[in-house]
């Protein structure tokens, strides 16, 4: 009998110091020096989206657009905002990649900074020699941030569904328009979480 030997997997790690003054800097930093690379951290920051993500929701904003979701009797514009509650949710439909993106949620504050720059075509190595040479935070950090902030602001599965984690989670079509509803819900406190610690609601 032959014995295939199983995989032997070591569990990695990884720390990330990251400190919340770095991030204040940096957004203060774009928002006077590069007004293009302020608004993708915001995007990545309010959604929890990873740069390359960011980067095709400029590209490609579509807001009057109206979708049916995959797999949900769901019909949409992509473009839903809340005025009262000072948000809007975007539906930017990546699912044919390992790295999904369902929904992007933003502030109507980064909207509006977004309908300046509708259209850009932004490279993932240019916005990274930017940051570098200004020591300033990287956009892999991002995310994992946004991760953090968002848990103390609401549940983790709900965090998952905002960034699109959806390996993490099983999602029946009656639980995903459970957890849509529920990230409406939630999603205003962790902006007023980011308006504490950072000022994002400023332009």
């Amino acid at each position: 009998m032959e014995i295939v030997p199983s995989r032997s997997y070591k569990i990695d790690v990884r720390p990330y110091p990251i400190n919340i003054e770095d991030l204040v800097r940096t957004l203060s930093t774009l928002k006077k020096s590069h007004r293009v690379y302020y608004l993708l951290y915001r995007i990545m920051l309010e959604g929890g989206l990873r740069l390359s993500h960011a980067m095709h929701i400029i590209r490609t904003f579509n807001p009057e657009e109206v979708v049916e979701i995959n797999g949900l009797d769901i019909e949409t514009k992509r473009l839903v905002c809340f005025e009262e509650r000072g948000f809007c949710r975007y539906y930017v439909g990546v699912r044919e990649s390992v790295k999904p993106c369902e929904w992007a949620y933003i502030s109507k504050e980064t909207l509006e900074i977004l309908k300046q720059h509708v259209g850009l075509r932004i490279s993932k190595r240019p916005v990274e020699r930017y940051i570098k040479r200004r020591n300033l935070l990287m956009p892999k950090y991002i995310r994992k941030i946004a991760w953090r902030l968002m848990i103390k602001a609401m549940p983790r599965e709900v965090a998952r569904f905002i960034q699109s984690r959806f390996g993490e989670l099983r999602v029946s079509e009656a639980r995903y328009e459970d957890l849509l509803s529920e990230a409406d819900q939630h999603y205003p406190r962790y902006l007023e979480k980011l308006r504490g610690e950072l000022g994002i609601d400023r332009r």
